[in-house]
């Protein structure tokens, strides 16, 4: 969070407590004064009774009655008043607090999302250039292709994931199941995955024939969300395993890699919208925030449940089970 943040922030918080211990002890000084007033009159009332009047005893135990049941009165809906107000004031810290939260989330977001979209226009601009201005020869032509064709895929999926987590959000996506070959689905969106990371090594274990009702989209959105994961988070030596196999009733889907791994704190907000893993201020590490998210958001929707454990020696594995 900016310098300027923080300031706004801890304005903010010294004028909120401020404003809450004003409110207690305008509370307690109403408490006390009407619990004085109270015994005042009560003793006003008993000093204007007669001793000869033979109701005198029972007027004065009717005043300090009276007198009582005002006391219980004024207690009672102080501790109203006082749990209400604490209860409010709790409330508002916490909206106030996630307010703060998600605006900071989302100017994390669209710097991130700023970053994403240059850097690849930027490449593929120099690369076409380059194309333009020199006769290369045709490996570096085919090079520079490669990598233009990769900046591009990125331009592509930043655009699904952010497209599709907003439909998904509003309600404007209308999901399509249809009976389809989970299986040939994977398969093709590996090879796919493969000819984009030439660089990495995959292996895959994928069990034939293995039928879902699903969304296309989603589902193929899915696999590459969980595998380009694995990629950001795991050195180019280290191998990135995927599984796909019929368990039961159920099929499970799973991605691991050799990491940096996540934390049991990250692991509980690794799913989260926006969230990234590590410090915003000195992540290097490319992405919006999105992937995950929209993963659970997929799983959820095709009776899935995605889990991340800690993957021996070092890193993550991602499991979704679909219930059949």
């Amino acid at each position: 969070m900016g310098a300027f943040n923080k300031k706004k922030l801890t304005v903010i918080t010294i004028v909120y407590w401020f404003l809450l211990v004003y409110i207690v002890a305008a509370l307690v000084w109403w408490f006390i004064a009407l619990f004085q007033q109270n015994r005042q009159m009560a003793q006003y009332k008993l000093q204007e009774l007669v001793l000869a009047d033979p109701a005198y005893l029972q007027k004065a135990s009717a005043i300090t009655t009276a007198e009582k049941r005002k006391q219980a009165q004024y207690i009672g809906e102080g501790l109203t008043f006082l749990f209400l107000i604490f209860v409010g004031a709790i409330f508002v810290y916490r909206a106030v607090k996630r307010q703060l939260k998600a605006t900071q989330q989302q100017q994390n977001f669209m710097m991130a999302v700023t970053h994403e979209l240059k850097t690849p226009i930027a490449i593929t601009r120099l690369n076409l250039e380059t194309l333009q201005k020199h006769k290369l020869d045709e490996p570096r032509q085919q090079k520079l292709i490669h990598s233009s064709l990769q900046e591009t895929n990125r331009l592509n999926t930043l655009a699904n994931n952010i497209l599709i987590s907003s439909q998904l959000d509003g309600g404007g996506y209308t999901l399509t199941k249809e009976e389809l070959n989970l299986s040939l689905l994977a398969t093709q969106t590996i090879t796919a995955f493969k000819s984009r990371f030439t660089d990495r090594t995959l292996e895959e274990l994928i069990e034939d024939e293995i039928d879902i009702s699903g969304d296309t989209l989603l589902l193929e959105i899915l696999i590459n969300n969980l595998l380009e994961n694995a990629v950001k988070y795991s050195a180019k030596n280290t191998i990135i395993h995927f599984s796909l196999r019929q368990l039961g009733n159920t099929i499970q889907l799973q991605v691991a890699d050799h990491g940096i791994g996540l934390s049991k704190e990250e692991r509980t907000k690794v799913f989260d919208r926006f969230y990234r893993v590590g410090n915003e201020q000195v992540r290097n590490t490319k992405g919006t925030g999105l992937g995950l998210y929209l993963c659970k958001k997929i799983a959820l929707d095709h009776n899935g449940d995605i889990q991340v454990t800690e993957n021996n020696p070092v890193g993550s594995i991602f499991t979704i089970q679909f219930s059949r």
